[in-house]
């Protein structure tokens, strides 16, 4: 089974990496340009960059996670149907708000309600899809322990909660060229290896599903590498909202489909800091009257007016990423 994880990474990194140069034309013949927020760091110079590059993610993952998914299918509860389900359906989101942006140029996209009737609607029926699968129930894994924590049915609210949270924190960490896609890329990589752990220790109940969340981390990891080739610095696209709501809905669907969302503090600590930080600074400004703990949130817009660039940035958020997805692979083998 390892094979088709490989197989899988090489088929999205070559589909993005075709796919990019005709895409990038295409967007900008259709003039969907990235307007820059006045009041953020100066990135005027990237006035117009083509956004909703994240299609070329998008079409590496379901083309490799479908090419190189296990034989047999294993019916209405196979794991690639949530996958696709969770990350398409919060792609369609984000889609719809970079289209109001590039095309009705109305620069804060969908109003926020029907944003987050649209995520709930995704986050509660794959909540309901998880508790009610034989697969995975409403028990989740505690790191390092080996013991399981059964929620019970207040998993369906806990988790949809989380499903949005993880899926808006992606959309905020995707503001340096090449961020999010380098995040996702470790983070992804680290969920691949632990599907490995999995398969060849007796915790793997069902390896044909194991495999699948496997091949599916991997085809995110060769999609977002062919993305980087468009989007390090300097981007010549952007993934938007498209992208990004797609990464993280992805990201959060195999946490929970391996019944370890607790790992998301470790694989996934940077987006989850950008959230942390935006509701940290709201608040502490609204209690203090006009103070604020950063120069800017998110925290990147923080680091940025401190003075570093978006490469160090980048660099720092990846480094950060590996040490800590190395713990929750620890932690994953600790529990074998």
């Amino acid at each position: 089974m390892y094979y088709r994880m490989i197989c899988a990474a090489l088929i999205a990194l070559a589909i993005a990496l075709l796919l990019g140069p005709g895409l990038i034309r295409y967007l900008k013949k259709l003039h969907f340009g990235q307007t820059i927020y006045e009041l953020g760091p100066s990135h005027q110079q990237k006035q117009g960059t083509p956004v909703m590059g994240g299609l070329m993610i998008a079409a590496g993952i379901l083309a490799a996670s479908l090419i190189c998914h296990p034989i047999p299918w294993s019916g209405e509860w196979d794991f690639i149907l949530p996958l696709l389900a969770v990350s398409f359906l919060s792609m369609a989101v984000g889609f719809a708000d970079d289209y109001i942006k590039a095309v009705k140029k109305r620069h804060d996209g969908l109003k926020p309600m029907q944003k987050i009737a649209g995520q709930i609607i995704v986050s509660l029926g794959f909540s309901l899809y998880c508790y009610f699968s034989p697969k995975v129930g409403s028990c989740i894994q505690i790191p390092f322990t080996g013991l399981e924590w059964d929620l019970g049915v207040f998993y369906i609210p806990v988790m949809t909660l989380l499903v949005i949270f993880i899926v808006n924190s992606s959309n905020l960490q995707d503001g340096l060229d090449g961020l999010l896609s380098t995040v996702t890329t470790v983070s992804s990589a680290s969920w691949a290896v632990i599907c490995l752990i999995l398969l060849v220790s007796a915790r793997a109940a069902d390896s044909a599903d194991t495999t699948t969340v496997g091949v599916f981390a991997m085809s995110m990891v060769g999609a977002c590498i062919g993305f980087l080739r468009f989007n390090r610095y300097p981007a010549k696209t952007f993934m938007g909202d498209t992208g990004s709501m797609l990464l993280g809905g992805g990201t959060v669907a195999m946490a929970l489909l391996l019944r370890q969302p607790l790992l998301l503090l470790l694989s996934f600590f940077t987006p989850i800091m950008s959230s942390v930080s935006v509701i940290m600074q709201r608040y502490y400004f609204k209690l203090t009257h006009g103070k604020r703990i950063f120069l800017m949130s998110p925290i990147h817009h923080h680091f940025e007016k401190k003075g570093y660039s978006e490469t160090q940035i980048v660099s720092m958020y990846a480094g950060i990423t590996m040490i800590l997805s190395l713990i929750a692979i620890v932690s994953v083998c600790a529990m074998q």
